[in-house]
């Protein structure tokens, strides 16, 4: 009689599909999407539609040059949500060729060049984000500001969003202002208490509306590990190592250094710690190699933050830590079932 041979591990996943894991994560962005729409405008909400359909076309297109049926590999959704992803992560006013740039860089070339799902060394995502980045600073580094602080005095309607996006307000420098994370980097001779004090992009109202951003993207993250579509264990780690060293540079200089706070509520931190680094494909695997990735994303966030050429750095950490994710996971394998660690030293005697 024919028997299957079949290895281990042997895991039931209860009939859960990668299109359903895409389809949670996505929902789960759905907290975090209703709050920027809310502070920051329309231009979220267009972009993650320019974005899906540049990224369903690419890949529908480049299925087809590879001869792979297009609706079987377009049905996982992981087009979708790597869209959905560079529709938040990229300033809701940038013009509508810089996102189908980057969807499309990031669909071609760091995910079907290498194979397809399953197979890219990199977060597919943040290769395009870097891409348009490096390529498009100016673009890429100015956020609508809060209503209160910027000099249209109100956030963009549907309509002014529409004509920033696709080239047509000539206004768009009155409703943007830097980052809190570009202010605080840029302070120059500033103490830090004065650059919170004088600085507008560092006013309550600013500081609030990035920390609401954040705190919606920490509650879609819960809601996946709740759900355990991932492990607590990248995030966490990522979260704690920012923390961390944060806390370590605001003791030793509380006069030039921001607060760990800031750092947590700022920029992409919880955005990037629950829905990037988590990136089953392109991130460590064991549980202990996924502590250690995801606290090396946090140490790089920080060191780019402040002393790299960037005000926020969570694309290019998660970028450098997919580097080191192989060897990461070669290390910190659990043992086989049933092995022992070796004893060590030498018997003595009778001793075995």
């Amino acid at each position: 009689m024919a028997l299957l041979r079949i290895t281990s591990p042997h895991t039931h996943r209860g009939g859960r599909r990668t299109s359903w894991v895409m389809q949670m994560v996505i929902l789960a962005t759905i907290p975090g999407i209703l709050v920027q729409t809310w502070l920051f405008g329309f231009g979220t909400l267009i972009n993650i539609l320019i974005a899906a359909l540049t990224a369903i076309g690419a890949e529908a297109l480049f299925l087809k040059v590879r001869g792979r049926p297009i609706a079987f590999f377009l049905k996982d959704n992981s087009a979708l949500l790597t869209a959905v992803l560079l529709g938040i992560a990229l300033p809701p006013t940038v013009p509508w060729w810089l996102t189908v740039t980057a969807v499309a860089f990031a669909i071609i070339f760091a995910k079907q060049v290498y194979g397809g799902l399953g197979n890219n060394p990199f977060n597919p995502a943040m290769v395009g984000y870097a891409i348009v980045l490096v390529s498009f600073p100016v673009p890429m580094t100015q956020w609508l500001g809060h209503a209160d602080l910027i000099s249209a005095g109100s956030t963009m309607s549907f309509s002014d969003s529409l004509s920033a996006i696709f080239g047509g307000l000539s206004t768009v420098d009155a409703y943007t202002m830097a980052t809190p994370l570009d202010a605080f980097k840029h302070k120059g001779g500033l103490m830090s208490d004065e650059a919170f004090a004088s600085v507008t992009a560092l006013q309550a109202a600013s500081l609030n509306s990035w920390m609401w951003v954040n705190l919606a993207y920490l509650a879609g993250g819960l809601a996946l590990i709740g759900l355990r579509i991932i492990t607590w264990h990248t995030p966490v780690a990522m979260l704690a190592g920012l923390a961390v060293v944060a806390t370590f540079f605001y003791i030793l200089d509380p006069s030039n250094a921001a607060t760990p706070l800031f750092h947590l509520t700022s920029g992409a931190a919880m955005f990037g710690a629950f829905f990037i680094a988590t990136d089953p494909v392109s991130s460590c695997t064991s549980n202990r190699g996924k502590l250690v990735y995801g606290a090396g994303i946090g140490i790089l966030v920080y060191v780019i933050r402040t002393w790299g050429g960037y005000p926020d750095g969570v694309a290019f950490g998660v970028l450098l830590m997919n580097f080191a994710a192989p060897l990461i996971d070669y290390y910190t394998q659990p043992r086989a079932y049933g092995h022992k660690k070796p004893k060590s030293g030498v018997a003595i005697g009778g001793d075995k």
